[in-house]
């Protein structure tokens, strides 16, 4: 059998182009399966029956005429999302499998299970994932799922992929993930076969693991169907039926099979590589690509036995303990497209293309020696979805009520599948999972960029290149850019403006002193034959921040800073979304939506936020009232009854929007929503000198007693009609805002309530309007509050980003959500949400008692706990009091 090494060498002795033409397409054909002998992890799984004789015999049970829920796919996923399902006593889910339980992509995966990622959400679905499958499985059904705690070790070559194992180190201790930095004399002698010569340090977390997909999903069907759960196997859904209710709206109504159909409301597409294809069905787009991923497993290796699973990120490639023997990948800068994946295709494998994967070999070989000279027993290749951002597809569809997405894993479906599946079930059933799931919510995606085929290639491929990456706290994407520009983008631009990208829009960042640096279209990082951007200056300024510490242009935006802060600063936000709510019953869906107030007179604006049911923030908002009016402008349309107009923060604007609608037909309320964000662009013009600034273009007196504060009115800005509004001062204007009280989706989730947040000013508690999240609210104020976001300061200067533990009085009481330098205080500032580790409420007097450090990297920092902002407590300066 040919060695690691040897294949090195053949593969070098080859051509070097690309397997494919263009992107490296492949086509992925039905014929695709593995050698009857082949030797693969599961080989148990690659049991063959003769051709034809599956699809002949047709499903395992007859098909029920109806179901609360079916789920397609019974891969991880579709299997975790039934098991949960049925936990949470839904009655009568069917799951609905093409071939056999795990074929697709989940037979074939490493099965590798990590604790600690760069995100606190995923820390905790990881926890359930590991606590399902090591566990609860085993204790409800007797069965072993295959889980190996044998623990995992994470590479770091260089300082900076330290300090980054070091942020993960510190965010598990708020979550009770033990983990450890060694020193490579350390790391040798936990892994005797490693070279650790060129090491700076690892992280070993000891419990970590490794998982059996086909004994996982095995004993997740039987623990589901236990609980009155169906599961079907050779059952192929051909088509899903769509009906649409009295006021115009599209639900689903049920699943058809060659076999038959089956009524249903409720159909979670968990098809892996072929959700795409289900998507369409349904009128569903579904921004995933498929690609080959691989790995070689090794045959026996002396001392191996036992070790922990190794992920070296800066070689990009994965080390897992496979018995006696390893099991080797990685991800490259070059994976092989597929252009087409046939619905025939189960437990096949693809022939492994060594001009690709040989660049893992290399870095396997320095990392563990004795692969040079290992044989390789078995090549896995398969197919594997991909997404835009490397975060999978979640959520209810907003083009069809009753479809939810279960998908796009990106080779990481088993290690997350417990979390997701019951946070997927939580959202069937409830509307909402329990914890915050936006970074996978599909409606995290602009409808116009979610079947725009160059966007979700070229975004997913360089997720896929980057996915080993330092994750940085300040990165921005080089594929898919330049898809939504405001008419002050070239203007910008010109003067130097850094842009980012959010929501598709080019948004402005900061100000390089050096001049231009726009962005270019995407070279693929030179793969596919492209030639990679020389002397990109863009990619230069992002290649600066990537640091822990103060990025290089830190001095240049703390000018920027105070200069907003000292005078005045002009902000282009046109990338805000801009909504208006009109209709009959616009006042009735305000009330319901909005947790303020808003049925002022019209010419207010009111700040407020929306609320799901359980009192979890889905937004913070500007609503302004409006004067009815018989005829359209371009700051306006027409409407009978009552108008708002709705200014949302642009990243999130699709999540806005697919919320309200989803309220609105749930109610069925007689309004109407209208998306002016393309049509209207916005300046913010911020600082004590901006009425002075305004005064000398618009022409109407900006004094306080004339334009006091939480007001809006028309007026003419250099003979332009525009909207102008009293919050920090913004502009409204036809192709041409304000700030907020916290940051959502950093200071504010959809599973923080606004009395957790300290805004419970924008609550209408003291009124009896009800308002959708009110009972929570008022349980949540009658118990007393078990989290609250505090504010922190640390006097000594240093870079915090978020992530890092908090300390009370010895003990982790939480962990920073957000954290920059505050230079008008010279701090660094911090907010975060903390517990008290007794389990009682968190009160005002719990905050101000403790004494506090904020832990960066390992080092703890003493930091000042504040109830009240430290800046501008009194919130006089955004009312024009200095």
């Amino acid at each position: 059998m040919a060695s690691l090494s040897r294949a090195l060498r053949v593969a070098f002795a080859h051509s070097r182009q690309s397997p494919a033409q263009g992107l490296g397409l492949c086509p992925l054909s039905s014929a695709a399966r593995p050698p009857a002998e082949k030797s693969v992890p599961y080989q148990r799984t690659l049991k063959e029956e003769p051709d034809g004789l599956e699809a002949a015999r047709g499903p395992t049970r007859p098909l029920p005429s109806t179901a609360s829920v079916v789920v397609i796919g019974g891969g991880s996923l579709g299997c975790q999302t039934l098991y949960h399902l049925a936990k949470l006593g839904v009655n009568n889910p069917v799951l609905l499998e093409r071939d056999r339980l795990t074929s697709g992509t989940t037979w074939h995966t490493a099965g590798l299970l990590w604790q600690l990622r760069p995100s606190d959400v995923e820390v905790e679905l990881l926890a359930h994932t590991r606590r399902v499958v090591s566990r609860d499985l085993e204790e409800e059904t007797g069965l072993h799922t295959g889980w190996i705690q044998n623990g995992g070790l994470f590479i770091a070559s260089n300082r900076q992929r330290l300090d980054e194992y070091k942020r993960l180190m510190s965010l598990g201790k708020a979550y009770g993930v033990e983990s450890h930095v060694l020193s490579p004399a350390e790391t040798k002698e936990l892994y005797p076969l490693m070279n650790v010569d060129d090491l700076y340090g690892t992280l070993y977390v000891p419990h970590d693991g490794t998982m059996d997909p086909a004994g996982t999903c095995t004993t997740l069907a039987r623990a589901a169907t236990a609980r009155g759960a169906q599961v079907i196997e050779n059952c192929p859904v051909t088509g899903i039926r769509v009906c649409t209710d009295d006021f115009g709206v599209r639900r689903v109504a049920a699943v058809e099979t060659m076999h038959g159909s089956i009524q249903t409301p409720v159909v979670v597409n968990c098809a892996g590589v072929w959700a795409g294809a289900v998507g369409r069905m349904a009128g569903v787009k579904v921004p995933l690509v498929a690609m080959h991923h691989a790995y070689v497993v090794t045959e026996r290796i002396e001392g191996i036995q036992n070790m922990p699973n190794v992920r070296d990120h800066d070689a990009s490639v994965y080390l897992r303990l496979q018995g006696d023997a390893l099991s080797v990948g990685g991800y490259e800068a070059n994976p092989i497209f597929c252009q087409e994946v046939s619905d025939k295709f189960a437990f096949g494998l693809f022939d492994l293309d060594w001009d690709v994967f040989t660049q893992h070999i290399e870095g396997a070989i320095n990392r563990v020696p004795v692969l040079e000279r290992t044989g390789v027993k078995s090549t896995v290749c398969g197919p594997e979805s991909f997404t835009p951002d490397h975060k999978p597809l979640m959520g209810e569809a907003p083009e069809l009520r009753g479809f939810f997405l279960g998908c796009g894993f990106n080779s990481a479906g088993m290690m997350l599948g417990g979390g997701c599946g019951q946070e997927l079930a939580h959202w069937v059933i409830h509307g909402r999972p329990e914890k915050d799931m936006y970074g996978y919510d599909i409606r995290r995606f602009h409808h116009s960029l979610t079947d725009h085929g160059r966007w979700v290639r070229e975004r997913s491929h360089e997720s896929y290149a980057k996915n080993y990456s330092v994750v940085f706290p300040h990165d921005e994407p080089l594929a898919g850019r330049n898809m939504r520009q405001d008419p002050l983008h070239k203007e910008l631009l010109a003067q130097g403006c850094v842009f980012q990208e959010r929501h598709g829009w080019e948004r402005p960042g900061w100000f390089s002193p050096h001049g231009a640096a726009p962005v270019l279209d995407y070279d693929y990082y030179g793969a596919y034959g492209h030639q990679a951007h020389q002397d990109y200056t863009y990619n230069k300024l992002l290649s600066d921040e990537y640091t822990f510490h103060f990025p290089p242009h830190h001095e240049a935006i703390k000018k920027e800073c105070l200069a907003c802060r000292e005078a005045a600063a002009v902000f282009d936000m046109s990338y805000f979304g801009k909504f208006y709510l009109v209709g009959p019953d616009a006042r009735k869906a305000a009330d319901w939506l909005f947790s303020a107030d808003v049925s002022r007179p019209p010419g207010s604006t009111v700040y407020t936020c929306m609320l799901n049911h359980r009192g979890g923030t889905e937004s913070d908002l500007t609503v302004s009232r409006l004067d009815p009016g018989p005829r359209a402008s371009p700051l306006a349309p027409a409407f009978e009854g009552d108008g708002y107009y709705l200014a949302v923060g642009g990243a999130v604007a699709q999540h806005n929007w697919s919320h309200i609608t989803t309220v609105l037909q749930d109610q069925r309320l007689r309004c109407q929503l209208i998306d002016h964000s393309e049509d209207l662009g916005m300046i913010s013009v911020q600082g004590p000198a901006s009425r002075t600034v305004l005064q000398e273009v618009l022409d109407t007196d900006l004094s306080n007693e004339a334009f006091p504060f939480s007001t809006h009115k028309l007026v003419r800005a250099a003979g332009h009609l525009v909207s102008s509004f009293a919050l920090s001062i913004a502009l409204h204007q036809p192709e041409l805002t304000d700030g907020s009280y916290r940051h959502w989706h950093a200071d504010l989730r959809p599973d923080d309530s606004p009395l957790e947040a300290g805004l419970a000013f924008t609550c209408k508690l003291k009124s009896s309007t009800p308002f959708l999240g009110r009972g929570a609210l008022e349980q949540q104020r009658a118990a007393g509050l078990h989290r609250r976001l505090v504010c922190f300061t640390v006097d000594e200067k240093v870079p915090m980003f978020g992530l890092e533990a908090i300390w009370r009085n010895g003990q982790v009481v939480g962990h920073v959500r957000r954290a920059d330098f505050g230079f008008a205080l010279d701090k660094t500032i911090a907010y975060g949400y903390i517990r008290d580790p007794s389990g009682g409420p968190v009160t005002l007097d719990f905050v101000k008692s403790g004494d506090y450090t904020l832990e960066r990297m390992g080092v703890a920092y003493a930091a000042q706990g504040h109830v009240r902002s430290p800046f501008d407590p009194d919130n006089k300066r955004v009312k024009g009091i200095y």
